[in-house]
């Protein structure tokens, strides 16, 4: 009998005028039967990788939503695939009308919150943190996940960028991947 392994995280945002943006991931993963007495470690990586593909997944969409994406579900990949960081898994958003619709009371609406210092300067520590990458890949790392430059993200996309950074800092993830455009 496969050892089934349910990984599940929800994140919600605070918006101006009583509002809110919320996104949640839930993955299932069927794993070999004995791998809890075996061998813990590759359990433990499993179910870090599920968590690391969750994470980023809301990231992505509430940033997406923040655009004025809209509130979509997400198609749900094939579980016998490893987790993308690219695709999001089955997240369910709120009820909360579109980013373009969002105001604060005074017509302008809540979009593009960019990175504050304080996350910028984190990324930088944790760049020097990584063997091999330092501050100058990290901007590479940057284009490749999100297109822009590391001082154009918005706060959502800075949050990813440090929950990647800190798996590839564990050893979870293989940044050389992304930076040569492979999926994790």
């Amino acid at each position: 009998m496969p050892l089934k392994l349910n990984v599940g995280l929800s994140k919600k945002l605070g918006l101006p005028e009583y509002g809110s943006l919320g996104a949640s991931c839930h993955v299932e993963l069927e794993l070999e039967a004995g791998l809890l007495q075996q061998d813990l470690e590759a359990f433990q990586r499993h179910v870090r990788r599920a968590y690391l593909a969750c994470s980023q997944a809301i990231t992505e969409e509430l940033a997406r939503q923040q655009t004025g994406g809209g509130a979509q579900t997400a198609a749900v990949p094939d579980p016998t695939t490893p987790p993308q960081t690219t695709s999001s898994p089955a997240i369910a958003s709120s009820s909360t009308p579109p980013a373009a619709y969002r105001t604060n009371g005074n017509g302008a609406n809540g979009n593009g919150h960019q990175a504050s210092p304080k996350q910028l300067e984190y990324i930088g520590q944790l760049a020097r943190q990584v063997k091999g990458l330092g501050v100058r890949r990290v901007e590479s790392l940057t284009a490749n996940m999100f297109h822009k430059p590391l001082v154009a993200l918005t706060s959502l996309e800075a949050s990813s960028l440090i929950d990647t950074l800190k798996s590839a800092k564990a050893g979870d993830v293989n940044l050389d991947d992304i930076l040569n455009g492979a999926t994790a």
